[in-house]
């Protein structure tokens, strides 16, 4: 596991998980489009190899894409820092040095910000993976079971769909999520912060991730830890029983509000 900067205290990792119970929960309860899957860091490129049915990619790609071909298309695919496109996309992983000519993100200025101050501001502000301790990373659908556990989980939702998963996670142990934006090179928002800190890590995708990754319109993307996902299932389950859940029926503009209410809330 990447070294954890913080975390919270309280939630110990089980002893082994049943995988595809657990994605037939998530799918059950939030009805997703989109293939959960894990991500896993790997410190030598034969670990990585040892992985069941391991694709490696025969082009260069963007880490999106990467991610992509396990969500969209439910492939297990693996890679190092030559496989992919530019120091940004390795650098976010821990897989390409976060060197002075990275932080200058001299080639974002212009393109995404004025100056070269606020590239380099931007670069600074993104949650990575130090470098050095991992050689290779991993993406795989989590009901295969092949990242036994990943890293991260990789959840993609709609805003609706999501607010419920962070429903059930607050259910029990409740506690106020901050999440940030860094614009573009998003995916420091999810799996960079959630790889780096052991923090679910909620992201609006960026446009990077749209156009290369296949990432819909309507959809966040939340990185947590597997460890997250029980907790999650747990709530929503408990959510449901009191007629919280997903889809969400839309009550009326002009209705008495109270019938609905009633429902969930009783004679509170």
């Amino acid at each position: 596991m990447p070294v954890i900067e913080t975390g919270e205290i309280g939630i110990e990792e089980p002893e082994s998980y049943d995988w595809p119970a657990l994605v037939e929960a998530l799918n059950r309860l939030l009805r997703l489009k989109t293939t959960p899957i894990g991500m896993k860091l790997f410190r030598t490129v034969e670990e990585l190899e040892a992985v069941p049915r391991i694709r490696r990619p025969q082009a260069i790609h963007t880490t999106d894409q990467v991610v992509a071909q396990a969500a969209r298309l439910g492939w297990t695919v693996g890679i190092t820092n030559d496989d992919l496109v530019g120091a940004q996309c390795g650098a976010v992983i821990g897989l390409h040095p976060q060197d002075e000519q990275w932080r200058s993100g001299r080639t974002m200025a212009g393109v995404w910000f004025e100056s070269p101050e606020d590239a380099a501001a931007h670069q600074e502000a993104m949650d990575v993976v130090p470098y050095g301790a991992y050689t290779a990373m991993a993406v795989s659908p989590l009901a295969s079971g092949r990242l036994d556990p990943p890293d991260i989980a990789l959840i993609y939702a709609t805003p609706g769909q999501m607010m419920i998963f962070i429903n059930g996670l607050q259910w029990s142990g409740y506690r106020k999520f901050e999440w940030s934006v860094v614009g573009e090179s998003a995916c420091a928002d999810s799996w960079g912060r959630a790889l780096k800190t052991g923090e679910p890590s909620l992201a609006i995708p960026c446009f990077a991730e749209r156009r290369y990754g296949g990432v819909l319109d309507d959809e966040l993307l939340m990185a947590l830890p597997p460890k997250y996902l029980p907790r999650a299932i747990a709530g929503m389950e408990r959510l449901s029983k009191n007629g919280l859940r997903y889809p969400i029926p839309q009550y009326g503009i002009q209705s008495d509000a109270r019938a609905g209410l009633a429902v969930s809330y009783g004679e509170r």
